[in-house]
């Protein structure tokens, strides 16, 4: 019985992963997904340029292997971890690609750009300027006070802090990309 169980399972994740690969092949018939074609794969256009540097280094960390495209193991994948991935595996995630230097921290120039970028994309309106939020954040979790958060401040600092976590998750919150993948791409007007 437990076999079956397993078996209707990953007859799901089969089914999942051939809507997904029937709708990449669709959106992107060469395999590989650029950065203007992630735009448009993900109906994203006039945005701010915080807001642009933002989906630019979000393609850049869906970019596991920094060919400048996405192929469709990199797609499944980034795709897995935002929408099943366990909190962990996406703060760790939400870290490297917030850390756009790539230098192992995350300093307040950078988290400040990604909140402008945010809040730019999301168009809500908030009870905090995007400074006055980023120096919330380091006052909160920025433990040794350097100016900078490691990946142990970062963890710590989400697990503890509700807002930062809501902010994190509302910042990738992929559910019109899920129904895009499931039922074709938004058609513009």
């Amino acid at each position: 019985m437990g076999n079956e169980n397993g078996s209707v399972v990953e007859d799901l994740h089969a089914v999942e992963i051939h809507l997904w690969y029937k709708k990449f092949m669709r959106e992107c018939p060469s395999g590989q997904l650029t950065l203007h074609e992630f735009k448009q794969f993900f109906g994203i256009s006039s945005v701010t340029a915080e807001g642009n540097a933002y989906i630019e280094q979000m393609f850049r960390t869906f970019d596991m292997n920094k060919d400048g495209y996405i192929d469709f193991m990199e797609y499944v994948a980034a795709l897995s971890l935002v929408l099943r991935g366990k909190v962990e595996q996406k703060l760790r995630w939400y870290f490297k690609m917030y850390d756009s230097d790539g230098n192992g921290c995350i300093d307040k120039g950078e988290l400040l750009n990604i909140i402008k970028a945010i809040r730019g994309i999301d168009g809500c309106a908030h009870e905090t300027t995007p400074e006055e939020f980023t120096s919330i954040v380091f006052d909160r979790i920025d433990v040794d006070r350097d100016g900078e958060l490691t990946i142990d401040e970062f963890l710590e600092g989400a697990n503890k802090d509700a807002e930062f976590t809501d902010l994190l998750t509302n910042s990738l919150d992929l559910s019109h990309i899920v129904a895009m993948v499931r039922h074709g791409r938004r058609h513009s007007v």
